[in-house]
């Protein structure tokens, strides 16, 4: 390790580089461009990621949808063109059949209302929900809590609106909790004000009120207009969506090969398909940003091989002064270790540096396109050591070749 802390051997580093000085600064660019480029894919990677994570992140991604249209296919007895409503019952039977694979089950019905608040009103979305509801897509609330059981129990005129909703009907700063609002001509009570989420959103601006209370006032009986439906950890949601389906069709008398009888989307497998882009993206970082690190670093074995030969003559004498064949092959690995080392770290530097940008520009704001983009350290920590273990072992091929050379014939080099 004595020679790390020679003046001379820095010396001859120093002097080496500054004769070449296009060369290496080349040489350094095509190395730092390598780890430039893994740091700010990467980077941009998990700001992507961070992206979509933020947009699903209140919202059980392993649901399904699932809501009645009209049969295409003649069916024991039933035209083309039936149409049909889902009920109450099928929400038995599917938390029966499927009790090991159904984590969350909420049938829904809604409808459009106008809503009045002393002098003023508008239209909105009524739904009638239990509070499982609450589980499945999580609502941020501002004021107030969401339905209970004890809601549904009671058939509680109770609701719970958007921020939307309470900025048109009620004054600025006037505490809404408690107070009441007409629905459908009938008063209800104010228990939460909800924030919308402007990620995903099935329900927009929405006053929500009991389920059980939705059926006595619009008389829906046992009917629902439509369920959500969320599986349990490990199971497979396409396959959980199509038993569900088949079972359904099995239910209502609907031929088992009619596509068009049910409407459905699949959120899980939907986020499955970017989450794959997004491994594909990864993986794709990784290839460029190591293909470009391993490129650089032979271009500065070869940038060290062509150094050694024009050195021929000055490593020749050194040979005759006594210059032994490890000084010289540890001063061209230093060399090597040396110009990845500073190429590294101006590379990673460039990098985080851009990150701040995107981040900036970027990053900010609930419409953000790349939210945190950012790389972790043990990452960094990584990449950079291996770029100085490439640099040492690419420095062993000019290492060995400076040693190889024989003083005589070094001397005779033009």
């Amino acid at each position: 390790m004595k020679f790390l802390f020679d003046s001379d051997t820095w010396q001859e580093i120093y002097g080496s580089i500054r004769k070449n000085k296009v060369r290496t600064g080349i040489t350094i660019i095509g190395v730092l461009w390598g780890i430039f480029l893994l740091v700010v894919l990467l980077g941009a990677a998990r700001g992507l990621e961070n992206s979509f994570n933020k947009a699903f992140g209140n919202f059980a991604t392993n649901s399904v949808f699932v809501w009645t249209q009209s049969t295409d296919t003649p069916f024991k007895g039933f035209q083309k063109g039936r149409r049909f409503r889902l009920n109450m019952k099928d929400i038995q039977v599917l938390k029966s059949e499927y009790a090991d694979k159904i984590k969350l089950l909420a049938p829904r019905n809604q409808t459009m209302n106008l809503i009045i608040k002393d002098f003023k009103s508008g239209s909105f979305k009524v739904s009638g929900d239990f509070p499982v509801l609450d589980q499945i897509q999580k609502k941020k609330l501002i004021y107030g809590r969401f339905l209970n059981q004890n809601d549904i129990t009671s058939s509680a005129k109770v609701t719970v609106i958007s921020e939307d909703i309470y900025k048109q009907l009620f004054e600025k700063d006037e505490m809404p909790i408690g107070e009441n609002i007409k629905i459908n001509s009938i008063n209800y009570k104010v228990i939460g004000v909800y924030e919308p989420s402007n990620t995903i959103d099935f329900d927009g601006d929405t006053a929500y009120i009991p389920f059980s209370t939705f059926k006595k006032v619009y008389n829906t009986a046992n009917n629902i207009d439509w369920m959500m439906i969320t599986a349990n950890d490990g199971i497979d949601i396409e396959q959980m969506e199509s038993d569900v389906l088949l079972t359904l069709k099995n239910l209502h008398k609907v031929h088992p090969e009619d596509d068009r009888a049910f409407g459905s989307v699949n959120l899980g497998k939907e986020i499955a398909k970017f989450t794959g882009f997004l491994t594909g993206m990864q993986f794709l970082t990784w290839f460029v940003g190591i293909a470009t690190l391993i490129a650089g670093v032979f271009a500065i074995g070869n940038i060290l091989l062509i150094t050694v030969k024009e050195r021929t003559k000055e490593i020749g004498i050194r040979r005759a002064l006594g210059a032994t064949p490890k000084s010289i092959r540890q001063q061209i690995i230093l060399e090597s270790v040396f110009l990845t080392t500073v190429a590294g770290m101006i590379g990673i530097i460039l990098g985080a540096t851009v990150l701040m940008i995107i981040d900036k520009f970027f990053g900010q704001g609930e419409d953000a396109t790349l939210v945190n983009p950012t790389v972790n350290i043990p990452i960094i920590l990584a990449a950079f050591t291996t770029l100085v273990v490439l640099g040492t072992l690419i420095g062993l091929i000019p290492a060995h070749m400076a040693t190889v050379v024989k003083p005589i014939e070094a001397l005779r080099e033009e």
